[in-house]
Parts: C-alpha cells; sequence; structure tokens
C-alpha cells in the first residue's frame, strides 16, 4: 500500500459577480477526496504566508488583482517550484468606461497576466458550446467532446502556452472595449503555460452566479447559473487539475 505524503493546497475564491460560496464549497468537496490534502482558504492574494507554506495553490477569482508586493509573492512561490491551477475568472478584471459606455480590460497588474498567460477582453452571452481535445496530454487523456452552457472567454495572450482543449468562436461581442472576434477561430478552454523554469494550469471553464451576486442588473426570480459546474467532464477535468497541482498526475 502506497502512503503519500501530506500536501498543503491554498486556496483564492473571492471577487465579484459570482457565487463564490458555491465555486469554494465544490472545490473543496473534490479536495476532501484527497486524504493527504490541507487546504487554507483566502479570499484574495494577501495571505503570503499560507502562500509559500503551500505545495500548490488553486485560485477562483473575478476582478481582483494582486498588488505589487503580493504580484512578487506570486513570482517567489513560481520560482520555489509551487504549482498553480487558475480556474475561470482568475484572468478577468474588467473597468466601465462610461463615456464609450463598454467595459475594458485594464492595462496594470502586467507581471501578474505575464504568470497567468492570458488576460480575458471579452465573452459572449452564455450559451451551449462543444469542447473538444487539441492535442494528447495526461490531462486530457480520454476526454472526449463535451457540451457546456457557459462563458467562451476570449483572451489577449502572454507568451507560449501548450492548448489542451478547445472551442471556435466567430462573431462580434456587445458591451466590451474589442466587441469584433470574427476572425478568432479557436479559443483556447485550458492550457499549459511555461512560466521561467515552473508552468501554470488554467482552465476557463466554470462560471457560476446566483441571482443575488448581481442584484442591482438580474431579476431575482431568476434560477442561479451552474453552467459546467453540472458536467461530469468539467469534474473530472477539476480532478486532473488538483492532481497536476499535486504534482500525481
Amino acid at each position: 500500500m502506497t502512503v503519500l505524503n501530506r500536501k498543503n493546497i491554498h486556496l483564492i475564491c473571492g471577487g465579484k459577480n459570482h457565487d463564490f460560496d458555491f465555486a469554494r464549497l465544490e472545490l473543496l468537496k473534490l479536495l476532501a477526496e484527497k486524504q493527504h490534502v490541507r487546504v487554507t482558504i483566502s479570499s484574495d492574494y494577501s495571505r503570503q504566508d499560507q502562500m509559500h507554506s503551500a505545495d500548490a495553490m488553486i485560485t477562483y477569482t473575478c476582478d481582483l488583482l494582486p498588488d505589487e508586493s503580493e504580484q512578487d509573492g506570486l513570482q517567489q512561490f513560481l520560482r520555489e517550484g509551487g504549482k498553480w491551477f487558475a480556474l475561470h475568472g482568475t484572468n478577468s478584471c474588467l473597468n466601465y468606461n462610461r463615456e464609450k459606455k463598454h467595459k475594458e480590460a485594464p492595462r496594470g497588474a502586467r507581471r501578474f497576466f505575464e504568470m497567468l498567460g492570458s488576460q480575458f477582453q471579452a465573452h459572449p452571452p452564455i450559451q451551449q458550446f462543444t469542447v473538444r481535445k487539441s492535442k494528447s496530454h495526461p490531462l486530457v487523456k480520454g476526454i472526449k467532446p463535451f457540451k457546456v452552457s457557459d462563458e467562451i472567454y476570449l483572451c489577449e495572450f502572454f507568451g507560449p502556452y501548450e492548448c489542451l482543449l478547445e472551442t471556435e468562436f466567430n462573431g462580434t461581442v456587445n458591451g466590451f472595449q474589442r466587441s469584433n472576434w470574427r476572425k478568432n477561430g479557436k479559443v483556447p478552454i485550458m492550457y499549459l503555460h511555461p512560466w521561467e523554469d515552473n508552468e501554470v494550469l488554467y482552465l476557463n471553464l466554470g462560471h457560476v452566479r446566483s441571482q443575488y451576486d448581481m442584484q442591482a442588473r438580474v431579476n431575482l426570480n431568476e434560477k442561479p447559473e451552474r453552467g459546467s459546474w453540472k458536467s461530469p467532464t468539467f469534474k473530472e477535468l477539476l480532478r486532473r487539475g488538483i492532481r497536476w497541482a499535486l504534482k500525481e498526475l
């Protein structure tokens, strides 16, 4: 019988416009399947002590950017060999330009997006789409094409990346600084991004929101949005991402 040594994971889950309580609980359920894993939890990047005592970090955030000292901490974490599994809105932060009446992706925190490998720019309305494997890799071995209802994140990329899962989008997106994505074609859904001697894993599926997370703009009679979280394949990808972060895949 193989006995695994204890591993520590730091989970950062917080921000705006998402049901972070739901996402946090679902991720903790998956992490609880690993009996040798212990988890610390934060709602932002300020708990550098917890991050640096962890073997791996998982982030599910939106509109949450680390400041300069926190970016220093992230760089140190990666340089020391820590693994980072980033989800959904981790790469998303938007400002609203009232004059032009559209949302813009801020140009600050450049180091953060370079570590992560991408920065969100826009997404069409939530819709059903098919996700397909784009190459052979243990993270996606045996994963067949699957359909989800989610946000298709259209991004700017920083440096090389190894695309593992993809979908397609060609069209326009209203309400964002960049609206024309007619020549976009294939959209990475899951990728590995090399950074110095390490790499970061990013999976952009996972939008979740209840009617209480955007009360000023959402009808309270609407049903909660659970999207990809209903998909067994998405849950399997999360399990594999956790194993990758623990260096067990």
